[in-house]
């Protein structure tokens, strides 16, 4: 792979819906709250999926109460698992492989997020100390995601993130490390602080609770944001540029507007305030 090509943004790590069996709107439940409208049970395909495998409400999400939907993403694994681990063969054309393709597809999601993360870390140029590390983990886990069913269903991945965590936890740190003054909030409770404007550049955000919180205006650049709970968090005029290990879903459950600034391959989401 050439230097010049980004490992985060290869096609691999990003959700291509058509070439999954609709298996986020089967395999995984959600229950009536503010997220969905109604109940569904894990295994069940969900009322609006079609027989194509599309959503029939895809751009009405929001609008009709399914806010849970809008802020997931699979990283990759729901086509991974329809078209490498299960050849091609959909869980209508196969029913008896259904209840295994269920069970695979979560763990392939949590998977797939974890090489995303290796992949957002190899393209810090200031982590090239541990880029070696990087790339061998990377090529374990891609391997992992194409064994076959019952070889994936085995899979430890609470042991497999104990093992890469030194990595991205030492990568972030290689890649803050010119920050000076940074803040260390790793895994604390800000649930609905009032951070208006703060200085949080290079800040550590590993695993904090963000919901509700007021981020709006804040530098929030070079951050570490891995794990960091965001949902409706405030990032409205909020500068996200470079923040490490941030993820399209924790934007997707927060709110922003159109001064809120992210870098590529991140986007600003469709519901967002203008």
């Amino acid at each position: 792979m050439s230097q010049r090509t980004s490992y985060a943004a290869q096609p691999d790590l990003q959700s291509d819906c058509g070439s999954c069996f609709g298996l986020c709107c089967v395999a995984l439940p959600f229950s009536r709250s503010s997220d969905f409208p109604v109940d569904k049970s894990a295994g069940t395909p969900c009322g609006n999926l079609q027989e194509d495998f599309r959503c029939g409400i895809h751009r009405r999400l929001r609008d009709t109460g399914y806010n849970g939907c809008t802020v997931f993403d699979c990283f990759g694994a729901g086509q991974k698992v329809s078209q490498v681990t299960f050849k091609g063969v959909s869980w209508r054309e196969e029913p008896d492989s259904a209840r295994v393709m269920y069970e695979v597809f979560p763990v392939v999601r949590q998977l797939q997020e974890l090489l995303k993360y290796v992949a957002q870390a190899l393209d810090l140029s200031a982590a090239a100390r541990v880029h070696r590390d990087l790339r061998r983990a990377y090529e374990r886990l891609d391997a992992l995601t194409r064994d076959p069913a019952e070889t994936l269903l085995a899979v430890d991945v609470d042991a497999l993130r104990g093992e890469v965590n030194p990595l991205l936890l030492r990568a972030s740190e290689l890649a803050r490390a010119d920050v000076p003054g940074r803040k260390n909030h790793r895994g604390a409770n800000l649930m609905g602080s009032r951070l208006r404007g703060a200085k949080l550049r290079g800040a550590s955000l590993r695993g904090a609770l963000l919901i509700a919180a007021d981020l709006s205006d804040a530098d929030l650049r070079d951050a570490d944001l891995i794990g960091a709970d965001m949902r409706d968090t405030n990032l409205c005029g909020t500068d996200l540029r470079g923040a490490l290990f941030l993820t399209q879903p924790q934007l997707n459950a927060a709110r922003g507007d159109a001064r809120t600034k992210v870098s590529q391959p991140l986007e600003r989401p469709a519901h967002w305030a203008a």
